[in-house]
């Protein structure tokens, strides 16, 4: 099954477009009202909508010209009934407004989605980066 008739892959794929265009309006339909995210960065869980819609400015705001691209890769999904899981690992790539790459980091994704009315919306969302044991610094590529 490719992308265009995986309906789980298809999330993935308006997340990429939303984070590429610093759509937040995009990126956030993509969540439950009710969507519960751990994130990586500086806070333990984001609960509900509002809070994310808020780190989604704030990560957005800070990018000035700069664009990130996103990319997916090992997705696999699984799906019963109303609800689905995907996870993958994600590689993040800021690049400058000449496509010049400036940093990357690598994350694991798992994503949580529920089927509604509108479509499958992400009710759960964890990111991750493994810590080296002997330095308890933080793997940002694979």
């Amino acid at each position: 099954m490719n992308k265009l008739d995986n309906p789980i892959l298809q999330v993935l794929e308006g997340y990429k477009a939303a984070v590429w265009a610093k759509d937040v309006d995009s990126f956030v339909a993509l969540y439950d009202r009710d969507a519960v995210v751990f994130d990586m960065w500086g806070t333990w869980s984001y609960n509900g909508i509002a809070s994310w819609r808020a780190m989604a400015d704030g990560w957005f705001g800070s990018l000035g010209a700069e664009r990130v691209i996103v990319d997916f890769s090992d997705a696999h999904t699984m799906v019963a009934a109303d609800l689905a899981v995907v996870h993958a690992f994600a590689t993040y790539k800021a690049v400058d407004a000449g496509g010049v790459e400036l940093r990357a980091m690598d994350n694991r994704l798992t994503m949580t989605l529920r089927q509604q009315a509108d479509g499958w919306k992400i009710v759960h969302q964890h990111t991750s980066s493994p810590i080296e044991a002997g330095t308890a610094q933080v793997i940002f590529r694979r």
